[in-house]
């Protein structure tokens, strides 16, 4: 079978691999959608923190199940997605019902082998229903319940002002999501094209561009002055950041999704004076994936509205960098298997 390896920072190759042997407590997926993400160009660019090569990359995942590995209620044939963080069981994390920051975590495409493959063993219990949905949006299941979890770490409520900094597809998603809990959003970003898809594909009302104005004014113009409650950075950009810590409303929270290598750098008066409380948020849970498969259900959120770009297995290695230039518009690509 055919995996694609990113070998080194810019160098991705297609390799013939064996396919895998079905293992006890395993299941095997014949891989149909990959998504790309972030993590996956960052690991190709060389900036991914948490990242060794080799590595086949991909955990934005559906296909079919081969075998279901002892997983109950499962079938063969079935559409599945999985929960890509495979955890432990034991530790602190994952003994408090936060498996998704497991100490011992091997994340899929990052720590272990990911679904750039034709064939995929995973942990049986990580394996999601497709619950009546297309390969396309089962493989936009992880990167949505991304955003939900932030939501939830946010403890969004309605009416609430929540300003997301970055409108990648993670970013985008959590803009969703605080939608869906009733809040007002505002988007932040310094790409005009992905804040005019905000505003017409997302109908998100307020959108801010740092490059074209004075942040702290358009804020306070939008909140009336209080600033916003939740404010959620899903860039990964160190001066962003740090630049988020400004934005915090007294008594606000600041959730960080995005993830870089460097330091945080703050006014600890600025800080300290707000009372406000800083998170991050990694990864998600089983909660997370159930709420965005139900939202797609429901018709809350349209899947398709992300995917922008479309690529055959084959031809991946060729297009891949293309997708880290923002001139492309890209902002979902899906290879086909």
């Amino acid at each position: 079978m055919q995996a694609i390896v990113c070998e080194q920072p810019g160098v991705l190759v297609s390799k013939e691999q064996e396919k895998p042997e079905i293992k006890e407590g395993y299941a095997q997926i014949r891989i149909k959608r990959i998504g790309i993400c972030g993590t996956d160009l960052h690991a190709f660019e060389g900036t991914q923190p948490y990242f060794s090569y080799p590595r086949i990359l991909g955990h934005e995942l559906s296909g079919e199940l081969v075998e279901t590995g002892g997983a109950t209620g499962f079938e063969n044939g079935e559409a599945v997605t999985f929960i890509p963080y495979f955890n432990c069981g034991f530790c602190i994390a994952c003994r408090s019902g936060k498996p998704n920051c497991c100490t011992q975590i091997n994340v899929c495409g990052v720590h272990v082998d990911g679904g750039m493959t034709e064939y995929l063993n995973v942990p049986a219990y990580t394996l999601v229903h497709g619950d009546g949905l297309t390969y396309d949006e089962l493989a936009l299941v992880e990167p949505l319940a991304i955003g939900a979890h932030s939501i939830r770490r946010a403890n969004v409520k309605p009416g609430e002002f929540v300003l997301v900094i970055g409108a990648g597809p993670i970013g985008l998603g959590i803009m969703e999501f605080a939608r869906i809990a009733g809040a007002q959003v505002i988007a932040m970003d310094i790409n005009a094209q992905r804040l005019d898809f905000c505003e017409k594909r997302l109908k998100i009302q307020h959108t801010i561009n740092p490059a074209m104005g004075d942040v702290i004014e358009a804020l306070k113009n939008i909140t009336n002055s209080d600033f916003p409650t939740v404010v959620i950075d899903a860039t990964g950009n160190q001066q962003a950041i740090n630049n988020g810590f400004e934005y915090i409303a007294h008594g606000g929270r600041y959730v960080l999704v995005g993830l870089q290598k460097g330091l945080l750098s703050i006014s600890h008066p600025e800080f300290h004076k707000r009372e406000a409380t800083l998170m991050s948020s990694r990864n998600a849970t089983r909660v997370d994936f159930e709420h965005v498969i139900n939202s797609i259900k429901k018709g809350w959120i349209d899947p398709g509205n992300y995917i922008t770009h479309r690529v055959q297995f084959d031809d991946v290695t060729a297009e891949f960098a293309s997708w880290l230039d923002p001139a492309t518009g890209v902002i979902k690509a899906i290879i086909e298997c």
